[in-house]
């Protein structure tokens, strides 16, 4: 089940009726909503470009300018498809009328994650041996604690993805932990130090938001 982030100027309960009768979280906002908080942790974003493509892509243009990587799938009338291209920054669209088995699809093509994940994770200068819990950087080992280990391989495996404090603190902690979200902070810190002044910038504040990978300073 996917956590779907809707973003409509259409009024009612419903503004996406076949969405309403899939199986996923759905969150609702509008245009002018603080839409970049609310995306932190979710797992795809659709924007209506049904009754204004001029707002709708400029929303679209406004997640990719901030750096955050979830996937954007945009729904346009057939008159939309005119002015839709490459610079809208989603990954796929869908027209009006489609059914609930036409959305579900898409859904699942955007939100699939990779079959597997590799033991090593390189990243230009850094490299993540998951078998062996190591970290090194510029070739040298960095001496981590085993919950910063873990918080800097999820990061890297969702590069410039953008994850709330809480998102984190269920992956990487268990929601089973009692702490509070300071804890992110601190580890993030810990991790910064860690990384060096050359490349702490590897670790990203996105503000209200959260904490991203990112993919260059």
């Amino acid at each position: 089940m996917a956590t779907i982030l809707l973003i409509t100027d259409r009024p009612g309960p419903n503004p996406v009726p076949p969405l309403s009768l899939l199986p996923h979280s759905l969150l609702t906002r509008r245009p002018t909503d603080q839409v970049l908080t609310d995306s932190a942790g979710v797992d795809v974003v659709v924007v209506d470009a049904r009754n204004d493509l001029v707002a709708a892509k400029t929303v679209c243009q406004l997640f990719g300018s901030a750096g955050i990587m979830v996937p954007r799938l945009a729904i346009l009338a057939e008159g939309g498809l005119a002015v839709y291209s490459q610079d809208w920054s989603c990954v796929d669209f869908i027209l009006d009328g489609a059914g609930p088995a036409e959305y579900d699809a898409r859904l699942r093509i955007v939100t699939a994650p990779p079959e597997t994940y590799a033991e090593t994770i390189t990243v230009g200068d850094l490299v993540i041996d998951e078998a062996a819990y190591s970290v090194v950087l510029d070739g040298s080992h960095l001496e981590l604690t085993y919950t910063e280990f873990e918080l800097l391989k999820y990061l890297a495996l969702h590069p410039g993805r953008v994850f709330s404090r809480e998102h984190l603190l269920a992956e990487v902690w268990g929601y089973d932990y009692y702490g509070g979200t300071r804890t992110v902070d601190v580890h993030v810190r810990r991790l910064r130090a860690k990384l060096g002044p050359e490349h702490e910038w590897l670790i990203g504040t996105v503000r209200n938001v959260g904490y991203r990978f990112a993919i260059r300073p």
